[in-house]
């Protein structure tokens, strides 16, 4: 039994170690792409840790994918990141959020990203590979749905910083479905169109609803982690919004009760898909209960 518990003991952590091995490749890659990237990833937020951390949620959410596959994702996830710089901390008015939101998607649809826009510079190269991928034709008009969800996420929670600094903030529900601004969605369907095979692509409607089920759990599970970072930065929060953070958790835990029902559905027509949201939402609701992603303001 002993003899037993150790070959299982070895197993596991040879196979974590693997695992490991795919994130430290990942965050030299990310610490590459900042450096060259330097206009978007100067600021103090942008540490070391970060990169770490990007690359450990994708690795042991898709553990099976290639250091390649995974060094796309990775870079998505830091597009986001510096997408979200850009909207809730750079920018200084609407019509600078507009003019990110224009540029971002002028780059999706194809447009050379113009010299002084080195977020959309960073998004040409990653539309470049995902346009080489198979499955890209068909699923090209959700990818931008996708970004444009994005895009018009953030841009209402800018809205709301400046409504609810005059007393009138959005409602808990608005904030819930307004989850796109953690850009967790449009990084799949990238993520997916990427690695997927055909019936994957056909499936990706029904993907992307996983996707912003898990997305929506993520989001206050965030807030429950960065209650006091949020306050600090200006950021708007669920528990701000409710007044009592066992409100919030009681509705995650809801929710993510809902999510493992949708996921297990889902495991019978796309099982390496619904594994990796699976994974994903573990593997976050537990790195946010001791820390989180960005580094200091």
């Amino acid at each position: 039994m002993e003899m037993h518990r150790s070959d299982d003991d070895l197993s596991l952590a040879a196979e974590q170690g693997r695992i490991c091995a795919l994130v430290a490749k990942g965050q030299r890659d990310l610490q590459r792409r900042a450096a060259e990237h330097s206009e978007l990833f100067s600021a103090r937020p942008f540490d070391p840790a970060l990169y770490s951390s990007i690359a450990m949620a994708m690795a042991f959410s898709s553990p099976w994918c290639t250091v390649e596959e995974l060094r796309f994702a990775n870079r998505m996830v830091l597009w986001g990141f510096a997408l979200d710089f850009q909207v809730d901390y750079l920018a200084k008015s609407r019509e600078e959020v507009d003019r990110v939101t224009a540029e971002t998607l002028a780059v999706v649809d194809g447009a050379a990203p113009a010299a002084e826009d080195p977020l959309g510079r960073f998004l040409a190269e990653l539309c470049g590979e995902l346009t080489r991928s198979p499955g890209y034709p068909e699923a090209r008009a959700l990818w931008r749905e996708a970004v444009h969800r994005t895009l018009a996420a953030m841009a209402r929670e800018y809205d709301w910083r400046e409504s609810t600094a005059a007393g009138q903030p959005p409602s808990y529900e608005e904030y819930l479905d307004n989850a796109d601004n953690l850009a967790c969605t449009v990084v799949n369907v990238a993520h997916w169109i990427r690695t997927g095979d055909a019936d994957v692509h056909r499936r990706l409607p029904e993907l992307v609803a996983a996707s912003d089920q898990v997305q929506q759990v993520l989001r206050l599970v965030n807030d429950l982690a960065t209650h006091e970072r949020d306050r600090e930065w200006g950021d708007l929060n669920a528990i701000t919004l409710v007044g009592d953070p066992t409100e919030v958790a009681r509705r995650a835990a809801e929710l993510t009760q809902s999510c493992r029902k949708t996921l297990a559905d889902l495991a019978d027509r796309c099982p390496r898909e619904a594994t990796y949201l699976t994974r994903q939402l573990g593997y976050t609701s537990g790195f946010y209960g001791s820390t989180d992603f960005w580094g200091s303001r």
